[in-house]
């Protein structure tokens, strides 16, 4: 099976590193034209440098801070009055861990901002195009959480299961427009999110983060972390017409380690 994504244009959240940085990769190996998302404008000039290219709009990107809504509401706005999209990868980067206690009000919101408030902004905005195109994939960068809540990451817990009941809901309505929706529940990667949140937790505990990371591999029935690239491969399925018919769906990614059905 040949994955070809040539004459889609791809928008990618929180591309300058990790799991984003994959997706944009494998969407752009598989033919699609992307742009891609973050914080960081050196980074993105030198990922949208290095990505492949095979014909159509040239690679771009955007530079966003997904923290602030309002300044992100303005330029994702801008971006919609002269381009559209046919996938959109919603993904920000987490927002802080700790626990149910040490969070308050004002920590949820900031998480609700982040996390849910600009995934269906921009969702919105994608829609247009692909209900009027009659095609679109809208993929949302999940957690596994969301089945299995991780004591140490209330915010993402609460504001990502939100994420994916909405998505849940748009599936069913624009499905009558070929356009998909799926939720993908990520589990350990080997990316900078999960060596800070292993750094912070052998502060607390008092170990080397190697155990930390150690004890994260041993819960893992394949007994390793996720590399990036693994993930891209699934987005690029699901991005093209090979996942026509899968829609409304949460899907795991994360070597058996959730034990829920």
């Amino acid at each position: 099976m040949q994955i070809s994504l040539h004459g889609k244009r791809a928008l990618i959240g929180g591309s300058s590193r990790g799991i984003g940085k994959a997706i944009a990769e494998q969407l752009a190996e598989s033919g699609a034209s992307v742009t891609l998302m973050a914080r960081s404008e050196d980074q993105l000039k030198a990922i949208v440098a290095g990505l492949t290219y095979n014909e159509g709009p040239p690679h771009n990107y955007l530079v966003v801070d997904f923290t602030d809504f309002d300044s992100y509401q303005k330029k994702i706005s801008k971006y919609f009055e002269t381009y559209s999209v046919d996938i959109l990868v919603n993904n920000t980067q987490g927002p802080s861990s700790g626990s149910a206690l040490e969070k308050n009000v004002s920590d949820y919101q900031e998480a609700f901002n982040l996390l849910f408030k600009s995934v269906v902004f921009t969702t919105q905005l994608a829609l247009k195009h692909m209900m009027q195109n009659k095609w679109g994939r809208i993929i949302n960068v999940a957690s596994i959480s969301v089945k299995e809540p991780l004591g140490y990451l209330a915010l993402s817990n609460t504001i990502r299961a939100a994420v994916v009941t909405w998505a849940k809901s748009l599936a069913n309505e624009v499905a009558i427009d070929k356009i998909t929706v799926n939720s993908i529940l990520t589990g350990y990667f080997d990316t900078e999110r999960i060596t800070g949140l292993n750094k912070k937790k052998s502060e607390q505990m008092g170990i080397p983060i190697d155990q930390v990371r150690k004890a994260m591999e041993e819960q893992v029935p394949m007994k390793r972390i996720g590399n990036p690239s693994e993930y891209g491969y699934l987005v690029a399925f699901l991005a093209s017409d090979k996942a026509s018919y899968i829609t409304g769906t949460n899907i795991p990614i994360d070597g058996g380690l959730l034990k829920s059905l």
